[in-house]
């Protein structure tokens, strides 16, 4: 009995030092959000509804075309399957939705715990690259507090992975944070770091509008092999050689690692909650940020909830 107080103790103090940013009432939607658009990589119409979901539920996409059976899947790392030009979420019957992570980085600045997505097709709709429409329609609509706090998963020791020169790490913080560089052969990207501190700048105003980005001499095979058929330059930036084709430029001179960093957010939100943690990445993308996700989880000494 003296040993279970002691650890409640304990668990109590640790708490107490997470940001309170962090460390809040969970939230869900407070009304429906409805959202239309093409789908990147399938080129075909999406509909998308956001729905209020209970406290304690999580966030879970519902593929409301294949039937009742075994059509919900939930956000979570463990169920990624594919993450090649995207991340790919699928349940144990092989249902599946793809390129979830800029949805994903919107309902987490948002605030928003919990949410249940109905969709009608296997891809979240691309929209104009960014989280931007997604946050923009979130916020028009509102979210609520429920009644409990939420349960945070806390980085007690560093975890890392590695592949080739690319790397990322997860540090012990009372906050969440990404610090994170990038660096690419073309002069319109080179090289660029760029750090995000949740305690000191809002996604919405930071992030959220920064586009996903692809090159012209890889659009011809992607398209072979029925990748990238709904990209346009509406819902990209293009490259070619050491160009933007986008007849408006880039929304920010750093808009490619802040996309990168808007990617990351969405990936460590498949966490299935969030994290107090700081997040170290050099060259990192989907692949990686899953890997690391698995490590942390495969190391129980590296994290509590709290």
């Amino acid at each position: 009995m003296l040993d279970i107080a002691k650890n409640l103790k304990n668990n109590k103090a640790t708490s107490s030092n997470i940001s309170s940013k962090i460390l809040t009432t969970q939230k869900t939607l407070k009304n429906p959000v409805k959202l239309t658009g093409i789908g990147l990589h399938s080129g075909v119409n999406v509909n998308l509804l956001i729905n209020p979901a209970p406290t304690g539920y999580g966030i879970s996409f519902r593929r409301v075309d294949v039937g009742n059976f075994d059509n919900v899947i939930q956000a979570n790392f463990k169920n990624v399957t594919k993450t090649q030009l995207g991340t790919t979420i699928s349940n144990s019957e092989g249902t599946m939705v793809s390129t979830v992570e800029h949805l994903m980085a919107a309902l987490w600045g948002c605030g928003v715990d919990n949410a249940l997505i109905d969709i009608d097709n296997a891809e979240v709709p691309i929209m104009d690259g960014s989280s931007k429409v997604f946050v923009d329609a979130i916020s028009k609509i509102g979210v609520k507090e429920q009644t409990e706090q939420r349960r945070v998963l806390r980085v007690v020791s560093e975890v890392r992975v590695d592949e080739d020169d690319k790397y990322a790490i997860l540090k012990p913080s009372n906050d969440f944070s990404i610090d994170l560089e990038i660096d690419f052969a073309t002069k319109a990207i080179s090289n660029q770091k760029r750090i995000f501190s949740a305690s000191q700048a809002e996604f919405n105003s930071v992030l959220a509008d920064a586009r996903t980005f692809g090159f012209e001499h890889e659009v011809e095979y992607m398209r072979k092999n029925g990748l990238a058929i709904g990209g346009s330059l509406d819902n990209a930036v293009v490259i070619s050689g050491d160009k933007v084709l986008n007849k408006g430029g880039l929304r920010y001179d750093d808009e490619f690692v802040r996309h990168k960093l808007l990617d990351c957010i969405g990936d460590f939100y498949l966490a299935g909650r969030r994290i107090a943690g700081s997040v170290v990445a050099y060259k990192s993308g989907h692949t990686l940020n899953n890997k690391l996700l698995h490590k942390l989880f495969s190391t129980r000494e590296a994290y509590e909830i709290v």
